[in-house]
């Protein structure tokens, strides 16, 4: 069989992921928000993928939480106002050959509301429609292999301790399941923002497998946690 391959050298694999928006704690109690899209989940467990010279990571090993807020495709404009920012000062060489600007108040300039969290001191974002509370639970570096490349960037798996989720989102008459035809995750697909269709693509086999058969010990775990909100 003839093919239409040919072997290619891309600069980034980017293949399509979806836009979250990382919420962590500065030193003087201040808030970082950072855009990414480099994330997966595994039952109650997410995986970030970050460079380490920027703030979140920092902020992540010095505080050991965070929270994912995952903003819907109708917020385009406010996570677009992120992007070329970032919250170390000075910033770093890298980022800056790239254009990056050193921004403190990320909320404002993207026009986006801090709530407090139950469980971390980060805060959620209001105008997210999916909002995970989060503890740092393992940090590996990427490219250890490689004297060059070790330590540009880590990989970060987070423990997910509470779920907030929008009404508008749920399926009808369900508190603890998302409707994919309501859902409209924000998707960056090589540097370029994009929608999911509006209807299903085809019937999928893995959508007869109950959802609850996936669930795992940490949404006991994230149960036996208090209510306290964080000041």
């Amino acid at each position: 069989m003839r093919t239409t391959h040919v072997t290619s050298e891309p600069a980034i694999l980017y293949f399509g992921t979806p836009v979250a928006l990382i919420s962590t704690v500065n030193e003087d109690s201040s808030y970082n928000l950072a855009p990414m899209s480099s994330v997966f989940w595994l039952g109650w467990r997410c995986v970030l993928g970050l460079d380490a010279s920027s703030k979140t990571p920092q902020n992540l090993i010095r505080t050991g939480e965070c929270v994912v807020n995952l903003p819907s495709d109708n917020s385009v404009a406010r996570v677009n106002r992120l992007a070329l920012t970032t919250g170390t000062n000075p910033v770093p060489p890298r980022k800056a050959k790239r254009g990056y600007r050193y921004e403190r108040n990320k909320f404002e300039i993207a026009g986006l509301t801090p709530v407090r969290s139950q469980t971390v001191a980060a805060p959620r974002v209001l105008e997210c429609p999916v909002q995970l509370e989060a503890v740092l639970a393992a940090r590996n570096d990427l490219a250890a292999d490689d004297d060059k490349l070790r330590g540009f960037a880590s990989t970060f798996e987070l423990r997910i301790q509470r779920v907030h989720l929008d009404r508008t989102i749920l399926i009808d008459g369900e508190r603890n399941r998302v409707d994919p035809d309501k859902w409209r995750p924000l998707i960056m697909s090589f540097q370029k923002f994009y929608a999911l269709r509006p209807d299903p693509l085809h019937p999928s086999r893995l959508s007869e497998i109950p959802e609850s058969s996936y669930r795992t010990l940490d949404v006991d775990r994230a149960r036996a946690l208090s209510h306290v909100a964080a000041e």
